[in-house]
């Protein structure tokens, strides 16, 4: 575990930091923050440092600095130095707030420590908002330590920035009434303030703070929801920047080339899920079905779908067929489903809409016998035979391929039938023809009747 930041910085370059409080999860907002940051730093060439601002003793939980940890190694933002804790540096904030004190910049009230905020006018020339001019004079004196002996966040964040030699400052904008402070501190310090970059905040799609339902979630809630680390990745760095050439769909590589913090916007960005899960769904096609495989095999073992013994290969197969049409991991595997199971359960609408249309029985059995009697079950065979069944019924493809479809799957969509049969097998699609075909013909059973009896009781 790092405790002390490195002693010596080169000055001409980028160093910029992420630090987070161990309050709560890492959210939507802290990682966009975390991954502008760290792409800054990398177009740059410079450092992305880590620190956990844990100063606040009663909410600060180790489960929240694993949680955060983990979700930046899962998006894939390493960083290159830390994790550096408060926690463990307040002897360096009591010395640096006894050194203002001799000073006369800071003086004592009940116990706490004060800071002399200097009455005048403080203008900051942010990287994302151009100059913005404060006026201390309408403020008031700005506690650094308090009655406890722990640092306050300004203060700590000052001297951490000073230590550390961070160049950029990169943070939501909801600090930036806490900025002309800092920079009253760094100037007391003898340290030159680093540049601001103010990043607008995240709002829902009608405009208000972010909740639950609409995004506000832990960044590994999205990870068990089956999202990919790249395509929340790519969407995070969509809320607020863009690559240009209205390309969305963005590699992490191509973001470090063209990644620059004047072109982050100056309004909200807004976070709308259906974008969210576009961006996922494009990212999930792109993917090598191999490494699909390994990431959802053992949910599929967990739900009791497949054993351990379960053929790899047809596993990617499967994933190949289907990954085109999920827009998340959970999607891909639930759509796997009827794959592994020895019966289909028809969506009701299905069954009524599609298998018991007129001339379906006639279909399925003699498609049946035309699977039964190949010798070979590739797409192309597959195919012939489906062919040949429509030209010799006389009817529309449609007129097959939807109900064969739903006796195969119990859904109305899906992929390809033809590829579809072909990676279902021979045995499977036999199987399900037959299931089909035994539920046409099966007479309904006689509905009993009931008659009133005299007493007016109800007698089967």
């Amino acid at each position: 575990m790092t405790t002390q930041p490195t002693p010596s910085h080169a000055p001409d370059r980028v160093r910029v930091r992420f630090a987070p409080s161990p309050t709560g999860f890492l959210h939507i907002g802290g990682a966009r923050t975390s991954l502008f940051n760290w792409l800054f730093a990398r177009h740059e060439g410079g450092a992305f440092i880590l620190r956990i601002e844990d100063t606040d003793r009663k909410r600060s939980q180790q489960q929240y600095v694993d949680e955060i940890l983990g979700s930046l190694k899962w998006l894939g933002m390493d960083w290159d130095e830390g994790p550096f804790f408060q926690s463990q540096r307040l002897e360096v904030y009591q010395q640096r707030a006894q050194e203002l004190t001799a000073k006369g910049m800071v003086y004592e009230a009940d116990g706490a420590l004060l800071f002399k905020v200097p009455m005048e006018i403080v203008e900051v020339d942010d990287v994302i908002h151009g100059k913005i001019v404060v006026d201390n004079r309408l403020g008031k004196d700005l506690v650094i330590m308090k009655s406890d002996g722990l640092p306050t966040y300004n203060f700590a964040c000052v001297v951490d920035d000073a230590d550390m030699g961070i160049t950029h400052v990169v943070r939501g904008d909801d600090h930036i009434s806490n900025t002309p402070k800092q920079v009253a501190l760094y100037q007391a310090l003898g340290m030159r303030p680093p540049k601001f970059a103010h990043i607008p905040m995240i709002h829902s799609e009608d405009r208000a703070r972010l909740s639950k339902r609409t995004g506000a979630k832990a960044i590994s809630e999205f990870h068990a929801e089956g999202y990919l680390p790249e395509g929340l990745f790519n969407y995070l760095a969509l809320l607020g920047w863009s690559p240009g050439g209205n390309q969305e769909i963005v590699s992490k590589d191509e973001m470090v080339k063209r990644f620059e913090l004047r072109r982050v916007n100056k309004t909200a960005a807004i976070f709308d899920v259906d974008k969210l899960n576009w961006v996922n769904a494009q990212h999930l096609k792109r993917q090598d079905p191999e490494r699909l495989v390994d990431v959802i095999r053992p949910s599929l073992e967990a739900q009791g779908l497949i054993g351990p013994d379960y053929p790899r290969a047809r596993l990617v197969e499967i994933v190949r067929l289907l990954q085109s049409r999920a827009q998340t991991l959970r999607d891909l595997e639930a759509s796997a489903v009827w794959f592994f199971t020895k019966t289909v359960r028809y969506d009701r609408k299905a069954k009524a809409e599609v298998l018991q249309q007129d001339g379906v029985l006639k279909i399925f059995e003699m498609l049946v016998g035309r699977l039964e009697g190949l010798s070979a079950f590739d797409h192309p065979t597959v195919e012939q035979a489906c062919r040949g069944v429509i030209a010799e019924l006389g009817i529309q493809g449609g007129a097959l391929i939807h109900p064969v479809r739903v006796a195969l799957t119990g859904k109305t969509v899906g992929p390809g039938l033809f590829e579809l049969m072909a990676v279902l097998g021979k045995e499977l699609c036999v199987q399900r023809l037959h299931d089909a075909i035994k539920k046409l013909t099966r007479k309904p059973a006689a509905k009993r009747q009931a008659t009133t009896t005299d007493s007016g009781q109800t007698a089967a």
